[in-house]
């Protein structure tokens, strides 16, 4: 199928990232099959024309923006969960999959497909692997890419590489799976996935705590770390993200707790491991401690965190960054956002990963206002500064696109990005692939 008209067109034209360039595009093509996008790279190869290919359009970094005189490579009709292999724990799946629909499909048989990214409701398989998505479960088991075992992707040029393995063990040759995986669209496109499932664990167990300060709640971080315990999930929120939540859904979570850490455990001594951390939190300065092992009670307790950006976004224009540091450094980083947020003159919300390091801060802004515009931009490349200060990330799960190019630069340094851009012009030596995004040209 092919879209020309501007007013459809547009719908396609941006994700869901504040602060980056996008444009209609020029057409709109949704292919079915994998052959479909062969034959669209291979004219689009011949024809110098620029590809972005896009999937549910749920991302934060603006990876899937249309470029002037581009076509968006849409692949929401590549919908097919192609087959479920309970014993050797695996699913193939076309780009297109919801990744809340592969999770439902997997469960019916029993397993587990971890990656749950914010969206997972919408989201697609396709565009997690092509930012290496993550999710509240990363701290026990991993992001997206852990979970890829093979692929089929379509070359800039409309050949067909298949890589990786459906064998538990296979380290043949360069590992080209992984190449792919985060590349954002910018190395070839992703037709098929081979995805690694787990079995189902059992119904976790849930523990939320609250804190006086800041610094208890990241000394409690730290005994988590130091003790080795690995809980399925480990969320923080901050004092004005916690506010934020309070003011919107009135769960009277106290005015005097200036942060939370919530928790669960999937294991099978999951009261053990929360008793522990029960433990920890109590002696690091916790004002309170509960735990549940009803499923129904740990929803609610985590609805907390769920409602974490809503609430911020009610409170003005957002925009959300996506930052990593070592995970004895949260409070520093916390500390540090909060001391940028009040230089700037503006509402950093927090909240995000503690278990392995990955916060969101969320700046709050006038849109309409070019001041504050710019004041939030700055903030934002304060406290992305800061993580690498901290001997962090620039970006833990919502990937590069046009938002961070210079960061990624920052990050890599000069050697790093000249290995990048070899790669790139290797697989795509006429620079149709989304030439924009992730890599600053010179």
């Amino acid at each position: 199928m092919i879209i020309t008209d501007p007013d459809i067109a547009a719908g396609y034209a941006h994700d869901q990232s504040r602060f980056t360039p996008h444009h209609i595009p020029a057409a709109v093509l949704a292919p079915r099959s994998t052959d479909d996008v062969a034959t669209c790279l291979a004219l689009a190869h011949r024809h110098n024309v620029v590809v972005v290919a896009r999937g549910a359009g749920s991302g934060l970094s603006g990876a899937a923006n249309a470029s002037p005189d581009s076509v968006i490579l849409s692949l929401h009709r590549m919908n097919r969960i192609i087959r479920i292999d309970p014993g050797n724990r695996l699913a193939v799946v076309q780009p297109g999959v919801l990744t809340a629909a592969l999770r439902a499909e997997v469960a019916n048989a029993g397993l587990l497909y971890p990656p749950d990214p914010g969206s997972v409701e919408f989201c697609t398989i396709g565009g997690n692997i092509a930012t290496n998505a993550g999710g509240m479960c990363c701290v026990k088991y991993g992001v997206t890419g852990d979970f890829v075992l093979a692929l089929e992707v379509v070359l800039a040029d409309g050949r067909i590489l298949r890589t990786g393995h459906q064998t538990v063990k296979g380290v043949a040759g360069y590992d080209l799976t992984r190449l792919f995986v985060g590349s954002e669209g910018t190395l070839g496109v992703v037709t098929e996935a081979t995805l690694r499932v787990v079995p189902a664990p059992r119904p976790p167990h849930t523990l939320v705590a609250s804190f006086p300060d800041l610094a208890s709640a990241g000394a409690a971080v730290t005994a988590i770390v130091h003790a080795g315990l690995t809980p399925s999930m480990l969320e923080i929120l901050d004092r004005t993200t916690v506010r934020a939540v309070d003011d919107y859904a009135k769960m009277s979570l106290g005015a005097d707790v200036e942060a939370l850490l919530l928790g669960q455990s999937d294991d099978p001594d999951a009261a053990a491991v929360l008793a522990r951390i029960n433990e920890l939190c109590t002696d690091a300065g916790a004002l309170d401690v509960a735990i549940t092992d009803d499923p129904v009670e740990g929803a609610m307790l985590l609805e907390a965190r769920r409602l974490a950006l809503p609430a911020l976004e009610r409170l003005g224009d957002w925009l959300l960054d996506d930052v990593g540091v070592p995970r004895t450094k949260i409070a520093d980083l916390i500390a540090s956002i909060e001391e940028i947020a009040n230089h700037h003159g503006l509402t950093v919300g927090v909240f995000g990963h503690a278990g392995d390091g990955n916060l969101h801060p969320t700046i709050i802004f006038d849109d309409a206002d070019p001041t504050s515009r710019r004041a939030a931009r700055r903030a934002f490349d304060d406290i992305t500064r800061r993580a690498l200060e901290l001997g962090g990330t620039v970006t833990g799960e919502h990937g590069i696109g046009h938002l961070k190019k210079h960061w990624l630069t920052a990050e890599q340094g000069p050697i790093g990005i000249a290995v990048h851009h070899a790669v790139k012009y290797a697989l795509d030596p006429r620079g149709i692939l989304n030439p924009h995004a992730v890599l600053e040209t010179s």
